[in-house]
């Protein structure tokens, strides 16, 4: 066994507060670790921290992404190195708004180990357009989580787009870990893709929304397989689950319930494919041994 010990927070923010929420936050994950010593992993909603507030409550006129947004490091994941530290567990605590070095706002997930370092940062690559005016992030992020295995970060509209969970799945990555912050009507797709993720990946998908107030929730945790192993309500909740990783292995080696071995007749087969949309061809990579 490769057992990775999660737990999805389906929490919300103090809407449009950063300052409280972040109380909250550190208030909350410091409960949880000592309910849940065993889990290893914490994992937010995007823009959690931020303070996304209800798509139809007013929204203060302080409130602006342009005067949140920050340096990656900067202050607040110097905030999060050192909670990641106290806790000794890995952070992803959703997303926030990133300043990058030519001024423009991305939405950032970010990933700290246990021992304070920024293991990962990921820009969104799909912004929910056109509602979402954050800049679109231009690389797939996948990180070693320490003598366990590989996970790749998405952000919530990413999970529509194919391509980015299998770039990850390319990458090595046995855990996609997806904070959504789904507050309209097409959450139930969602579910659906990222079932089908997973389905077509042979990888975990945890996808974790908002609850409460600010969204309808139903996050989820799949399996390789595409088993719902956890979905929530559409209230704060939390998901805890031992992810096996070495299940991927096992799936991607037998195939799915026994049948399907894509990535090995993606190997043998694929090479010889031309891909017109992606201006080239299909490049084998082995992540039976990820």
């Amino acid at each position: 066994m490769r057992p990775l010990p999660i737990l999805a927070a389906q929490s919300a923010p103090v809407a449009w507060d950063p300052a409280a929420t972040w109380q909250k936050f550190e208030r909350e994950i410091r409960r949880l670790r000592a309910m849940f010593p065993k889990t290893r992993l914490f994992l937010y909603p995007e823009l959690f921290l931020a303070a996304l507030g209800p798509a139809a409550a007013p929204r203060p006129a302080s409130y602006s992404p342009a005067l949140l947004a920050e340096p990656i490091p900067g202050p607040l994941t110097d905030r999060l190195a050192a909670l990641a530290v106290e806790l000794d567990a890995w952070l992803v605590p959703g997303s926030f708004y990133e300043r990058g070095a030519d001024g423009e706002i991305h939405n950032t997930a970010v990933a700290i180990a246990p021992d304070g370092s920024l293991r990962a940062r990921y820009r969104k690559i799909f912004p929910w357009r056109p509602w979402e005016m954050t800049a679109a992030g231009h690389e797939f992020v996948v990180f070693e989580v320490d003598d366990v295995g590989r996970a790749g970060l998405m952000i919530c509209y990413d999970g529509w787009f194919p391509e980015v969970a299998r770039q990850l799945a390319w990458l090595g990555a046995e855990v996609i870990l997806q904070p959504s912050a789904t507050i309209t009507s097409d959450r139930e797709q969602e579910i659906v893709l990222a079932r089908a993720n997973a389905i077509a990946n042979q990888l975990f998908v945890v996808n974790v929304n908002m609850g409460g107030h600010a969204a309808p929730g139903r996050s989820v945790i799949v399996d390789p397989e595409g088993h719902v192993l956890q979905q929530a309500g559409d209230g704060e909740e939390y998901l805890t689950e031992v992810l096996d990783l070495e299940a991927v292995r096992r799936v991607r080696e037998y195939g799915s319930v026994g049948l399907n071995r894509m990535w090995e007749q993606l190997a043998r087969e694929g090479p010889g494919l031309e891909l017109p949309m992606y201006g080239g061809r299909f490049q084998p990579r082995d992540t039976s041994a990820s």
